[in-house]
């Protein structure tokens, strides 16, 4: 079967679209007037004034403190024109000082008539210096205009278009919004110390991290009931086993805001279950911008191991290594590095820089850049338990674990953006990430039929690289009044890959009080390499209009189109030992390279094997997605709104491989209707009451659907091709109450329920392979969400405040578990046996929490502090579901603490401190058998220290 992919008719679609709306679109009013670029902030603060000199609440302070003469005035956001509570007023000599109220007014008494200067500040802010001329009159109104001091914002209040989004901005948004709608910026992350995007979503209510991998659990549904985008296009991942690029490869240099939907809309792809996450990136309209930062930290297990250190040879500091395979890699033995370890000083680094400016042409044009460049490392050590168990607790291997691992993080953006004039808006983003993982482990203890007195050891080297390119190109253009067009065009590239993992399994010699090589299998001593290549292009077409000129009514209609090719291809090199070496040669674990050489190789110690002697196995797969869909905005009334809205997608996957299982492929084609509807009641202007119902589905990726066998110490991967999408019915109704603008008190009940839900699982096998199930009929969620968001105390000018925020979600998840229906929808081709007949969600814990507590104060000359300390919990979650008689792996619940300290020396130089996993809990995964729970897993992190100082040129 062939997909047929249209990619040169829809760039052609929106290239019209582009040039179209390009010359056909002009800067006018809502009465049809062309504006003229002068149209700006002076224009705001001179309608706030004129709104200003009938406060009635400003005039009542003003009686109550008995004074004849001063200043009285009220301060906003620049982005959501909503005032601000708490701003330190004062004059410039420091004789008089206040703060604002709850409405953001503030007064100032003075003595005499004559000039002042008012200084504003706000941690967070731009700090502002207003002008007062106090003579005719014994009393002068003034409006303030503050801006985020991380904002490259001009001419904001003309545009009210946010770039860097403050959390008032956020939440203005978040209450003025029709959909339901989550997001965290850029001035929220720095606050609570957030060095990427998946430690930014787990921020949020409802959502957890799966400890040892890059997975999030929303609502507790794990990576493939999620979707990741970058500025509303979706992106390809870099692992296999994953639906998503992992988010903590995204670092908070380049973000702008994380927006996280959790309810489904028209807009949204289809293959959603948990949420959509999509990372908005920086751009930049503000004046020149240099900024640089550096930093250094230590982790407290890594840093015991110091002289000790291990990782295997080959890769390099930035997290690159250079391991190409020979042509006939059976026929010799030719490989660029050798086994032997090597050692590292376990301090990690970290520095960036940011680069921006913007200028302007003719009368309304614009053009700006930024580009930051960034690069991280880090060290971390972990020891501990890692065995695996009968039903009955007998041993089948058991491990003392240590891992010594380094990881590397390099990302780049470059944004720029163009603006002829107010009505258009082009945007080119490129987006460049290197990542890398290194692990080296030593497992030592028992290994059945292999190391039976406990003094086994195997060592395994692993490095795996992700290189991730991504192109957009996105157009903005409002074509008249009513009506709006957006567009965009991307393609990514991935490459991931995994050079020349490698394991060997050694035995203690008591008698030659050494250690000898041990073999039972050809896999046990081996060489591994993997490549994937994925590329995907993406188009996005959104036209939208107002059906009356009073804006009651929105009708939008859109199309997007997706179009994915992977290759991916292996080969294990199995090392074979002949027999007369076996389980008698001795080999220094710390010198595998005497034992493992070209010239033993000649002499016939070992050979060299693969499953189809040089040849690699592989598979291919091809997805196409078309979506068309309508988006319906009404006002019902006054104070309720529905949005109704129809997505239809095509949906077509091919698979086909090549592996030691023999050839073959699978493919399916589906259409998806999915309606959803979201209503929402404004209780009071500061309350909303929200209800939301959908349908979407889950699709099966590729690894998961081709009969290709991935090997791990402990356990061994296969797809199934009998493998299908799973269906979602979704409701949310939530509530609302802002108090102020800077507070929120949310409460929220959601469920879902699931057909035919997908799970990884034990087959009844001999070899115990895992695999991907439709596991049974149906399965469901359901739960409460809370969220505060509270400033507590305020001190008053220059004293600070304290502030928190707290979220927490109970949840409940069932699943049915169907033997019978997997052996029969897969023509008995495959076959579990579950211990249980029902089970939780796998990585769904029962009850999550995350708080912080946040300590800010400014200081004159521009600097400010900003302490925080942030706490999270989940509670017991499924890993894995328990099979022929062996009970359910359960990672037990744990606590994390993080401290946060941030200063601003001035407008220029700054400090930071981070001390992360302060509790250091120890980390437990149990096999709850039916004699007792089994420990199978123990370790602890350490606690993590980080300093980093940057300069604002």
């Amino acid at each position: 079967m062939k997909l047929n992919l249209n990619i040169k008719r829809a760039s052609l679609l929106l290239l019209g679209v582009i040039v179209c709306s390009v010359v056909s679109a002009q800067k006018v009013d809502p009465k049809g007037n062309v504006l003229s670029k002068d149209s700006n902030k002076q224009d705001t603060t001179k309608t706030l004034n004129a709104q200003q000199k009938n406060s009635a609440s400003i005039a009542d302070g003003v009686s109550a403190s008995g004074s004849t003469l001063g200043i009285r005035g009220r301060i906003i956001d620049v982005e959501t024109m909503q005032p601000i509570s708490g701003v330190s007023v004062s004059l410039a000599d420091n004789s008089k000082a206040t703060s604002t109220n709850e409405n953001g007014e503030f007064i100032i008494p003075v003595n005499k008539k004559g000039i002042y200067e008012v200084v504003s500040s706000y941690l967070g802010y731009n700090k502002e210096v207003t002008p007062v001329v106090l003579a005719d009159k014994n009393w002068e109104n003034i409006s303030v205009v503050l801006v985020n001091e991380s904002s490259t914002l001009d001419e904001v209040v003309v545009t009210r278009r946010r770039v860097q989004a403050s959390e008032i901005a956020l939440l203005e948004e978040r209450k003025n919004s029709n959909l339901f709608v989550e997001k965290i910026g850029a001035q929220e992350l720095s606050r609570k110390g957030v060095g990427d995007a998946a430690a930014a979503v787990s921020k949020i209510s409802g959502v957890s991290r799966q400890e040892g991998s890059n997975q999030i659990y929303v609502r507790g549904l794990g990576d493939r009931y999620n979707s990741s985008s970058l500025n509303g296009m979706p992106i390809p991942s870099s692992n296999p086993s994953e639906k998503n690029l992992p988010l903590d490869l995204f670092s908070t240099d380049i973000i702008d805001f994380v927006s996280v939907d959790k309810v489904h809309n028209a807009t949204l792809s289809g293959d959603f279950g948990g949420a959509g996450v999509d990372i908005v990136t920086k751009n930049y309209t503000g004046d020149k911008l240099v900024e640089i930062s550096l930093g250094s930290g230590v982790n407290t297990n890594a840093i015991a191991q110091s002289g000790n250190f291990l990782l295997q040879r080959g890769p390099g500091y930035f997290g690159h290594m250079k391991s190409d395979l020979a042509s006939n890699p059976t026929q010799s033995y030719f490989f660029q590095n050798g086994l032997n370890q090597t050692k590292k000083t376990p301090v990690p680094s970290n520095f960036g820089i940011r680069v921006g400016n913007s200028y302007r042409f003719g009368s309304e044009g614009r053009f700006g850049f930024f580009a930051t460049a960034n690069f991280a490392n880090g060290f971390e050590y972990r020891e501990g338990i890692n065995q695996n168990v009968s039903a009955q607790a007998e041993l089948i291997k058991s491990f003392n674990q240590k891992r010594s691992s380094y990881k590397t993080n390099s990302t780049g953006l470059l944004g720029l953006n163009f603006s002829p004039n107010s009505k258009n808006r082009i945007n080119y983003n490129l987006v460049y990430i290197n990542s890398s993982n290194q692990f080296y482990d030593e497992f030592s203890g028992y290994m059945v039929d292999l190391n039976e007195d406990g003094m086994g050891l195997l060592q395994r080297s692993t490095f795996d690289q992700n290189r991730l390119i991504i192109n957009q190109l996105l157009g903005d253009h409002k074509i008249s009044d009513r009506f709006d067009v957006k567009w965009g065009a991307a393609y990514n590239s991935v490459e991931g890959n995994m050079p020349d993992r490698v394991q060997t399994i050694l035995g203690f010699n008591e008698a030659e009080t050494g250690f000898e090589v041990r073999y039972n299998d050809p896999t046990n001593n081996h060489r591994y390499y993997h490549k994937l290549n994925e590329g995907e292009f993406v188009a996005n077409l959104l036209g939208s209009y107002l059906m009356d000129e009073d804006g009651r009514g929105k009708l939008s209609v859109g199309y997007q189109g997706r179009f994915k090719r992977r290759d991916f291809e292996a080969i294990q090199l199995n090392l074979n030992i002949a027999s007369e070496h076996r389980f008698s040669t001795l080999i220094d674990p710390y010198n595998r390279d005497a034992f493992y050489n070209a010239e033993n190789y000649s002499n016939g110690f070992f050979t060299i094997q693969s499953f189809a002697g040089d040849a690699p196995m592989t598979y291919e797969g091809k997805q196409d997605i078309h979506a068309a869909f309508a988006n319906v905005d009404y006002k019902l009334s006054e104070k309720l709104v529905a949005v109704l809205g129809l997505r239809y997608e095509r949906i077509g996957q091919l698979i086909s491989w090549y592996t030691n299982r023999g050839p073959g492929e699978s493919d399916f084609n589906r259409n998806g209707y999915l309606p959803s509807l979201s209503l929402k009641y404004e209780v009071s202007p500061k309350q909303n009451l929200r209800l939301a119902a959908s349908k979407t589905y889950t699709l099966p990726q590729f690894k998961e659907r081709a009969r290709f066998v991935y090997e791990e110490v402990t356990e061994q991967e296969i797809g199934n091709p009998y493998l299908y999408p799973s269906q979602n019915y979704n409701l949310d109704l939530k509530w609302e109450l802002f108090p102020t603008s800077a507070e929120l008190l949310s409460v929220g009940a959601f469920g879902k329920y699931i057909q035919d839900p997908i799970n990884r699982i034990t087959l009844a096998s001999s070899d115990n392979l895992l695999s991907y199930v439709n596991v049974g009929d149906l399965g469901y969620v359901y739960g409460l969400e809370l969220e505060i968001r509270k400033n507590i105390i305020d001190f008053g000018t220059n004293r600070g405040r304290f502030s928190t925020g707290v979220n927490t979600s109970v949840m409940k998840t069932h699943q049915d578990l169907d033997s019978e229906k997997v052996n029969r929808e897969s023509n008995n081709t495959i076959s579990i046996y579950t211990t249980d007949n029902t089970s939780n969600f796998t990585g769904a814990s029962n009850f999550l929490v995350n708080a912080d507590l946040s300590f800010q104060k400014n200081f004159s000359k521009g600097g400010d502090f900003t302490a925080t300390v942030v706490y999270n919990y989940f509670s017991d979650k499924l890993y894995s579901i328990g099979s022929n008689g062996r009970g359910n792996l359960v990672d037990k619940g744990i606590s994390t603490l993080d401290a946060v300290f941030k200063t601003k020396l001035n407008n220029r130089f700054g400090i930071d401190l981070t001390a992360r996993n302060l509790l250091n809990p120890s980390f437990e995964r149990d096999q709850q058998n039916p004699i007792g729970d089994v420990t199978i897993l123990s370790y602890r992190k350490g606690a993590m220290f980080n300093l980093g100082l940057n300069y604002k040129f």
